[in-house]
């Protein structure tokens, strides 16, 4: 029963339109009038509270740091040293853009802020070249979600702090995920070109391969920077988000200077947006989660769950198909804040490691990001790439695939995420 009523208070209250923040608040009422439980300075305190985290501040700082990358032209820079390196090859401009891909999300950990990068940068140059406009638009969707997972990883700070895990280890352990991620792109995309005539353009002296290297050297520090900082203890990840930050801004107002201090406003002003819809949404989730405690929801769970427990694999495999399915109708940071608290004692009373757990659950849900209909990076990309959604999704869907088909492989074999992250983290 009370069960039912979370989720048919939480999927009434977005049915009639209500924003999923205030959605989560009006389930958080629900169960607190089931409970007899309902105080008013009690929802107050757990909201404030919700939002009142040390290592929450890691969220508007790397936002901040997206946000300058993509002004400053650090962005474009290592667009410019993918296309040197890759671009003159048989579909070259696809691999381009999944080495950008990834090299960014080793920037800004942010899929929206990389998928729009990404599709102002290389959509135009894709088309131009003669590649269909639906599967370049679906080959940068699919390369926009490996932002959540390579660090440093806006997701990952939410689930280890949703979670109580170290967002460091989580940071680590998800290094390998995302390139192999990546690697599936690769050969995704090689296959569906295999049979295109189109003209590659000259391969790149090593004098231009050279220089542009040397302009993409500052942004590619970045996340040199950061990785040595958290392997050697230097400093927290929330620590970690102000120096990217930091160094963002000093490379593009100073070394590259494109970013002047009038726009640096504008700037504020775009992450200081994104933040407080984030942070709110994260303060209202974690008033529903002290509800799903004091309800038992999660006993309940394992107790559904509890056929699958004495078999990791076919539990993870439960999980998996459970969080793919909500994430064709919720957004990544929603999902999270609900099912971390459920779950949780699920994994935990099986035995699964944490933060491999937390690692394949970013995984699905930054995969879900693409899913239809919500599919909040299809949106991205088809709005700035002036494209049809249903364009954009016919394009994802074999990125997609191969996605799932990883991720699902590393459910298989869970050492080709633990194996790593022990070698990352020592």
């Amino acid at each position: 029963m009370t069960i039912a009523i979370f989720l048919g208070s939480l999927l009434l209250a977005m049915a009639i339109g209500m924003p999923i923040s205030f959605a989560l608040l009006a389930s958080g009422v629900a169960l607190m009038w089931q409970l007899d439980l309902f105080d008013a300075q009690i929802l107050t305190q757990n909201l404030i509270g919700g939002a009142d985290s040390f290592p929450l501040l890691a969220v508007p700082f790397f936002m901040l740091a997206g946000e300058i990358m993509n002004a400053g032209g650090l962005s474009k820079r290592i667009v410019d040293l993918a296309l040197a390196l890759v671009g003159h090859v048989r579909g070259g401009l696809g691999y381009v853009t999944i080495m950008a891909g990834c090299l960014l999300s080793a920037l800004s950990g942010s899929a929206v802020a990389d998928a729009a990068a990404l599709t102002a940068l290389l959509l135009p140059m894709m088309v131009r070249a003669g590649h269909d406009r639906a599967r370049s638009g679906g080959l940068i969707a699919a390369t926009g979600i490996i932002g959540p997972v390579i660090p440093p990883s806006i997701g990952l700070v939410i689930f280890g702090v949703a979670a109580n895990v170290s967002i460091s280890k989580l940071f680590m352990a998800a290094i390998v995920p995302g390139l192999l991620i990546g690697g599936a792109l690769w050969i995704t995309w090689a296959w569906l070109v295999r049979r295109e005539k189109i003209e590659p353009p000259p391969r790149k002296s090593r004098q231009e391969i050279w220089a542009a290297a040397r302009e993409a050297g500052w942004a590619l520090m970045l996340p040199v920077i950061i990785l040595v900082g958290l392997r050697m203890g230097v400093f927290t990840p929330t620590e970690a988000a102000v120096v990217a930050a930091v160094y963002a801004f000093f490379v593009a107002a100073c070394i590259y200077r494109e970013l002047s201090f009038k726009e640096l406003y504008a700037v504020f002003v775009s992450a200081a947006k994104t933040s407080a819809v984030v942070m709110f949404l994260i303060a209202a989730a974690m008033v529903s989660a002290w509800l799903i405690t004091v309800a038992d929801l999660p006993g309940k769970v394992v107790g559904m769950l509890e056929p699958f427990l004495g078999n990791k694999i076919l539990l993870m495999i439960a999980i998996m198909l459970l969080v793919m399915a909500v994430g064709t109708a919720m957004d990544m940071t929603p999902t999270i804040l609900i099912l971390t608290p459920v779950l949780m004692p699920v994994v935990k009373a099986a035995g699964i490691d944490p933060v491999y757990f937390g690692v394949m659950f970013i995984i699905n849900n930054s995969i879900g990001l693409i899913t239809p209909p919500v599919g909040v990076v299809l949106n991205v990309v088809a709005g700035v790439g002036k494209m049809r959604m249903d364009e954009v999704t016919r394009g994802v869907l074999p990125f997609m695939a191969a996605q799932f088909a990883i991720m699902f492989l590393m459910v298989l074999f869970p050492q080709l995420v633990t194996v790593p992250a022990r070698w990352f983290h020592g």
